[in-house]
């Protein structure tokens, strides 16, 4: 056997190895993240549910989801462990960067609608924009030569042949 006959043989080993490798860093990242929860941190689990830590044993968990709620939980159906600011943004809506957006949304819609000595304001009552359409009382009188074709009118159809060439 050649070496040309083995190479499509060991480029398909080379990349399954590299690939089951790749997935048991991202699995071994995974259960670290488990093991580092702790009573109070917050957590999202893989069917999307945020709650925060109660207890943890050593293969389950008991996360309390609200009010008198307290669900158990494997520790393999846990998706993220969230940091605090993170946990609270998300379920408590808290957001600790409010003072750049304060500056964009006002508190009242009178500011968007003030009338005062503004550039649009002087255009507004300028005269009225023409757009191109007039007024059945502005059309001219049909007084234009027969061989002179209406704008109205759709133009006429045909089947393809064009005398211009």
């Amino acid at each position: 056997m050649s070496l040309l006959t083995l190479l499509p043989f060991i480029v398909l080993i080379g990349a399954m190895f590299l690939m089951t490798r790749s997935a048991k860093k991202k699995q071994q990242q995974a259960v670290e993240m488990r093991n580092q929860m702790q009573p109070g941190s917050g957590i999202r689990t893989i069917g999307g549910m945020y709650a925060t830590v109660k207890e943890v044993n050593e293969d389950t968990v008991l996360v309390d989801a609200g009010p008198g709620v307290e669900l158990l939980f494997a520790k393999n159906s846990i998706g993220a462990v969230l940091t605090d600011d993170e946990y609270n943004r998300i379920v408590h809506g808290v957001e600790h960067d409010l003072k750049s957006d304060a500056d964009l949304v006002p508190d009242d819609a009178s500011s968007l609608t003030e009338t005062g000595d503004s550039a649009a304001d002087a255009t507004a009552d300028d005269k009225a924009v023409d757009l191109g359409k007039k007024d059945a009382a502005d059309e001219p009188a049909d007084d234009a030569p027969a061989g002179e074709a209406k704008t109205d009118e759709e133009p006429k159809k045909t089947d393809g042949d064009s005398e211009a060439k």
